[in-house]
């Protein structure tokens, strides 16, 4: 079963407390599956809701009689005494939405009448198709009366009413009250969280590591071509102890090679050396001519 299944199976066997709730939610599922009687089977938990709905709303599970149906669309405004005949809107009288309990159970009844859910192990993405532009703007505003920020995009004759971020759609959930759904998703949430997570860690230290390899290599290579040119010797007694050092412990971090000088000194100091030395390089390579390499040259 796919998430947005679970969700739907869960939210199908809720109730709200009140009957003010109750005829918002069976307001909604009509709103937006149209004549509940002409739902077509493959759609089996709305038929689920609708009846249990109406069963505890009226009394019967079937709405087959006149006056059975009268008293459904009357209860949803949604009834016209002129005609004798159920008056089907888009929209929903907001009279039926003024509690915030109602809305909860407004936004639960659009999303089992046209919504679903992306499986959060790949993506979020929350969302409800709506028939009319009035439609969605109504669902929009009152999914967004929750501190939410709630989009419309159209798509082919529909406009769909949509969240994006994992905690809208958290937050969705439990405005629907669909706390088991709500529970599932956010363990996924951690989960996925945590391995983004040691990712970014991951990612970090490679490419810390990699700087200071790629470092070192530079400064070897450096060292070795004074060495073979000027030689050591044509360096500062500090910056040959760096030098001798950086040879011995091609593989040492700044910090402990600056520990192995006597007397020892800090990261920053034996990275302004070995510093030095590449520019020494570099002036020997022809990159800087107008540098003097001799005895004593910065004796730091």
């Amino acid at each position: 079963m796919s998430f947005s299944s679970e969700v739907k199976a869960e939210l199908a066997k809720h109730l709200g407390k009140s009957m003010h709730c109750r005829i918002a939610e069976l307001a909604a599922l009509i709103a937006f599956a149209g004549n509940i009687q002409e739902i077509q089977s493959e759609n089996p938990l709305l038929q689920e809701k609708y009846r249990l709905l109406i069963k505890q709303l009226f009394g019967f599970e079937e709405a087959e009689s006149a006056a059975a149906q009268k008293r459904i669309f009357s209860s949803v405004k949604m009834w016209e005494e002129e005609t004798g005949r159920a008056a089907l809107t888009d929209t929903v009288n907001g009279i039926l939405m003024q509690q915030t309990c109602c809305r909860r159970a407004f936004i639960r009844g659009a999303f089992l009448a046209g919504g679903s859910i992306s499986d959060p192990r790949k993506s979020y993405h929350f969302e409800i198709v709506c028939r009319s532009e009035a439609q969605a703007m109504q669902l929009r505003d009152i999914i967004n009366s929750f501190e939410m920020d709630a989009k419309i995009v159209p798509r082919k004759k529909y406009q769909v009413v949509y969240l994006k971020e994992g905690a809208q759609i958290v937050d969705i959930l439990n405005v629907m009250e669909a706390h088991v759904a709500l529970m599932n998703l956010e363990n996924v949430r951690i989960l996925k969280e945590m391995r983004n997570s040691v990712n970014r860690k991951v990612n970090c230290e490679t490419a810390n590591i990699s700087k200071t390899v790629n470092a070192a290599v530079k400064q070897l290579a450096d060292i070795a071509y004074i060495r073979e040119t000027a030689g050591l010797s044509s360096l500062s007694d500090n910056l040959r102890a760096a030098a001798e050092l950086r040879l011995e412990y091609p593989d040492a971090p700044l910090a402990e090679l600056g520990g192995y000088l006597d007397p020892p000194v800090g990261k920053s100091g034996i990275n302004h050396r070995l510093r030095r030395i590449s520019e020494i390089a570099d002036a020997l390579r022809g990159q800087g001519k107008g540098l003097a390499v001799g005895k004593g040259v910065d004796g730091i």
